[in-house]
C-alpha cells in the first residue's frame, strides 16, 4: 500500500526510476481494441499547435515528431529513422520513414519538415524562437532527407525534436495560410497512431485508431476519448467508479492522492513528469510603474511563505524553488544564487525603503493578480498569495478567468499587474525556462510566453551565447551569470517546484513512464478487458 509520503519517495526517485520507459503487463501480451477514457482540464484552445498542456497530452497522439527519447532522454526514431551531426555541430541530416502518410492519405515528405520547423516552429512558437534561433535553413535534397544548416552549433535542438516540441504538420493544408488560426487546427490531420473523429465543445474530443500507422500493429487501442471535467472531485469519482481510466493534469484532489493510492484498481505514478520539471512563479508586469523598484519586487518575495504554499496547498507535491533553473536540470542549475526566504518583517522594512508607508487603512499598494486556470490547486495558490501580502500591507485582487480570456489578457494585452502560472522547464533551460526572460519572446499573442515584458540587454547576450556554446562548462557558465542576474532582479519570482503525478486505472497498461511520459502517447497502450468482459 502506498501513503503519501511513499508517493513522494517515489517522485523523489523518478529520475532513476524512469530508466524503465514502460509499464507492463505481467506476461507482457497486449490485449487489441478497447476504448480508453482520459479527463483533460481545462479545454484546450487548439490542437494543431502543441503550446500548452491540455493541447500536448491529446495532440502527441495525433502527431508523431523526428524522434521520441528513451528512459535516459538519449533520442529514438520516430517519422526520421536514422539522424547524425556533422563534426563542426552546423549540420543535423534526417532520413524519413518512407511509405508514411498524413491521415487524410497525402504521402508524408521532407517538405513537410521543412514548412513546419521553418515557418511554424521558428516563426510562432514561444519556446521554438528560441530553440530554432541558430536555424538558417533547411535543405531537401529528396523526399525522405532533411538536412537543418546552422549558423552555429545548437545543442538545444537535440531536446526539442520530439512532437510536444517540434511538430510536424501538413504542408498541404497549411502553407499559405496562418498557421495560428489555420481552421484544421480544431480538426487536425497528423501521421500519429490516432485519427481526430471529433471535437465537441465543452464536452469531449475523441479520436480513433489509425489502421495505417507506420509502426505495424499499434496502437492497440480502438478509441480515445479526452473529456473536460473542471471539477476536481468529480475527476475522482469517475476514475473510481471506472467512468475514466486515465488522468494526466491536475487530476484529483491532492486531499484524495493518499486515499486513492491504497486502491488496487487504480495507480498514482509520479514518473513522467522529470524532464517537464514544471516551474510554478509569479510573474510582475514589468511595465507598471509600480514595479519598477527591485526593492517592491524583493519585498513581495519575502513575503511569500514558500515551505507554507508547498505544504498546506500542494499537500507536499512541491518543493521550494531556488532560482529559475530546477533543481532536475542539474547540468545547468546554478548555487550560490540570492534566496528570499520569508521574511514578513524585512519585506515591510524594503517597503518602507521604497517609500510605499502604510496609510490610514493600514494599506501600501494595491494590485491585481490572475491565477492560469489549470485547476483548484492554482487558484488556491493565488488565494495564499493574496493573504501573505495583506500581512505586509498589500491589498491584492484576484482576477480569475477561464483559459481564452486569461491568455488574451495575459499574453496580447498585456493587461495584469501580477500572475501566478507554471511552465515546464523540459531538459534544458533554453526550452523551458529562456522563454520567460529572453525579450525576443515578448510577443503580443504568443502564448506562455515573456509576459512580464522583462528586458535586460545582458541576459539576452547570455542566453543568446549559450545557445551556441558547445562546450558544456562555458555553456553552464553563461547560464549561471544568467541565472544570477535574474534573480538578483527579479522580474519573476520562482516560487517551487511542481512535483506532478498521473493516476490511470490498473487496468490500463503500456503507459510511458520514462522522463517525457506524461507527454508520450498510447500507441503502446492497451486495457485489460474488465471481469466477464467479452471482446471481439
Amino acid at each position: 500500500m502506498l501513503n503519501r509520503r511513499d508517493i513522494l519517495r517515489l517522485a523523489a526517485a523518478g529520475a532513476s526510476l524512469a530508466a524503465v520507459p514502460m509499464a507492463h503487463a505481467a506476461d507482457g501480451s497486449p490485449v487489441r481494441g478497447g476504448h480508453l477514457v482520459s479527463i483533460v482540464v481545462p479545454e484546450p484552445q487548439t490542437l494543431g499547435l502543441t503550446v500548452s498542456n491540455p493541447t500536448i497530452v491529446i495532440a502527441i497522439n495525433v502527431y508523431d515528431g523526428l524522434v521520441t527519447y528513451d528512459g535516459t532522454g538519449a533520442p529514438r526514431p520516430q517519422l526520421a529513422e536514422s539522424y547524425e551531426q556533422a563534426p563542426d555541430g552546423r549540420s543535423i541530416t534526417f532520413r524519413l520513414r518512407k511509405g508514411v502518410t498524413w491521415h487524410d492519405g497525402v504521402p508524408f515528405t521532407a517538405a513537410d519538415v521543412k514548412y513546419s520547423i521553418l515557418e511554424v516552429v521558428k516563426k510562432t512558437h514561444p519556446r521554438g524562437i528560441g530553440t530554432y534561433s541558430q536555424l538558417q535553413d533547411i535543405e531537401t535534397p529528396d523526399d525522405h532527407t532533411v538536412i537543418l544548416r546552422l549558423a552555429k552549433p545548437s545543442p538545444v535542438i537535440w531536446a526539442a525534436l520530439n512532437s510536444s516540441e517540434t511538430q510536424i504538420l501538413p504542408k498541404h493544408l497549411y502553407e499559405g495560410t496562418d498557421p495560428l488560426t489555420n481552421p484544421w487546427n480544431t480538426k487536425p490531420i497528423g501521421t500519429g497512431p490516432f485519427i481526430f473523429k471529433e471535437w465537441v465543445r465543452g464536452s469531449h474530443v475523441t479520436l480513433e485508431r489509425n489502421p495505417n500507422y507506420w509502426d505495424a500493429g499499434k496502437p492497440y487501442l480502438d478509441r480515445l476519448t479526452f473529456r473536460f471535467v473542471p471539477d476536481a472531485g468529480a475527476r475522482a469519482a469517475a476514475l473510481e467508479t471506472g467512468e475514466a481510466q486515465y488522468v494526466p493534469l491536475s487530476p484529483v484532489p491532492l486531499s484524495d492522492v493518499e486515499r486513492l493510492a491504497k486502491r488496487p484498481d487504480l495507480v498514482v505514478e509520479t514518473r513522467g513528469w522529470e524532464a517537464v520539471a514544471p516551474v510554478f512563479f509569479l510573474d510582475f508586469n514589468m511595465r507598471r510603474p509600480q514595479f519598477q523598484d527591485v526593492r517592491v519586487r524583493r519585498a513581495i518575495a519575502l513575503a511569500i511563505d514558500k515551505k507554507a504554499l508547498a505544504r498546506t496547498v500542494w499537500y507536499g507535491f512541491a518543493e521550494p524553488a531556488t532560482g529559475p533553473v530546477p533543481a532536475f536540470q542539474t547540468a545547468f542549475a546554478a548555487t550560490g544564487l540570492p534566496q528570499y526566504d520569508y521574511d514578513p518583517k524585512k519585506a515591510e522594512a524594503l517597503l518602507d525603503e521604497a517609500g510605499l508607508k502604510r496609510g490610514p487603512d493600514g494599506v501600501r499598494l494595491r494590485f491585481n493578480h490572475a491565477s492560469i486556470p489549470y485547476g483548484d490547486d492554482f487558484k488556491r495558490s493565488g488565494e495564499f498569495i493574496r493573504q501573505q501580502l495583506k500581512k505586509v500591507g498589500i491589498e491584492v485582487e484576484l482576477l480569475n478567468y477561464d483559459l481564452p480570456t486569461f491568455l488574451r489578457k495575459i499574453y496580447t494585452e498585456y493587461d495584469f499587474d501580477t500572475l501566478n502560472a507554471y511552465y515546464a522547464a523540459f531538459a534544458d533551460p533554453q526550452i523551458g525556462v529562456q522563454r520567460r526572460f529572453w525579450s525576443q519572446t515578448i510577443r503580443p499573442g504568443s502564448a506562455w510566453s515573456n509576459a512580464s515584458g522583462y528586458s535586460n540587454p545582458r541576459v539576452d547576450a547570455l542566453l543568446e551565447a549559450a545557445a551556441v556554446e558547445p562546450d558544456p562548462q562555458k555553456r553552464k557558465a553563461l547560464l549561471g551569470e544568467f541565472q544570477l542576474i535574474v534573480q538578483t532582479e527579479l522580474p519573476s519570482i520562482s516560487i517551487l517546484e511542481l512535483k506532478q503525478f498521473r493516476v490511470w486505472s490498473s487496468r490500463l497498461k503500456g503507459v510511458n513512464v520514462g522522463p517525457i511520459g506524461v507527454y508520450s502517447s498510447f500507441a503502446d497502450a492497451w486495457l485489460e478487458p474488465a471481469p466477464g468482459a467479452v471482446r471481439g
